[in-house]
């Protein structure tokens, strides 16, 4: 499949206004891993014919980095650009693959005047297949074991459990659950900007028994839905040397190839 994608000032310039705006982040855009993500969550808009767009050079970062290690003035200066972005565009729904992009734009814009309905891709996906607009093929992943790892930024902080659960079940996988799961969920070890320095001085890096976690359960893929998991999780992988064993995958990426896209 043929990917195209639009930029909102292309639009603005051919005079129409998308259905959504995909907000990349920093990870989607720039990291080699998650650039993956980002063109499975478009190949998927793209099958389901949604009218989408990006910022492209116009995004900046939301600044949920600096607002947790403490530079709340940059923070807001980040925050600041992107709502005036935005709001020049009249953007009113925007999805995003990453947790973090998706707590700050939907949490904490809005008490700097940007208002945003905001949706992480598992509920636009989960939405999209409620709605009829998305089938999901379970064919190539019969009979794999999927562990899925809840993201913080994506369950604990906004509640959102179910939608990417019921994405993976319709797989026609077996699906474990880890011991600490949902509302007990472990952190992968990335939150807090803790993705951009070296782990403190400890027993054990948070990753790395994460990873145990999950290997327990002998998955062939263990599905994520966040760029920092991602990361982390990988690592942790590499770590056990299970790297030909065990997949990491993001949810998009398992609906993206179980639908040949």
């Amino acid at each position: 499949m043929e990917l195209k994608v639009k930029t909102m000032a292309e639009c603005t310039a051919a005079g129409t206004t998308p259905e959504v705006l995909f907000w990349t982040g920093c990870a989607g855009s720039f990291d080699q891993r998650a650039q993956k993500v980002t063109r499975a969550v478009a190949k998927i808009l793209q099958h389901c014919g949604i009218d989408f767009a990006v910022l492209g050079t116009e995004e900046n970062c939301t600044g949920d980095p600096a607002k947790r290690a403490g530079n709340e003035f940059l923070f807001q200066m980040q925050a600041m650009m992107n709502i005036q972005v935005l709001d020049q565009y009249k953007v009113q729904r925007i999805v995003t693959a990453c947790p973090h992009c998706f707590n700050t734009l939907r949490n904490e814009y809005p008490a700097l005047g940007g208002n945003y309905e905001v949706l992480h891709h598992s509920m636009l996906l989960q939405q999209l297949l409620n709605e009829g607009r998305l089938s999901i093929q379970g064919g190539r992943f019969m009979g794999k074991k999927i562990v899925y790892h809840d993201a913080c930024y994506l369950g604990r902080a906004n509640n959102v459990y179910e939608a990417p659960r019921l994405l993976i079940e319709k797989l026609d996988v077996e699906m474990a659950e880890m011991r600490r799961s949902r509302s007990n969920g472990l952190c992968c070890g990335a939150g807090g900007a803790q993705m951009f320095k070296e782990p403190e001085k400890g027993n054990r890096d948070v990753n790395i028994e994460r990873t145990e976690e999950a290997l327990a359960h002998a998955p062939t893929h263990v599905a994520v839905a966040c760029p920092f998991c991602m990361t982390m999780m990988t690592d942790g992988v590499k770590h056990f040397e299970k790297e030909e064993q065990v997949q990491v995958m993001d949810v998009a990426e398992l609906i993206a190839k179980a639908n040949d896209l």
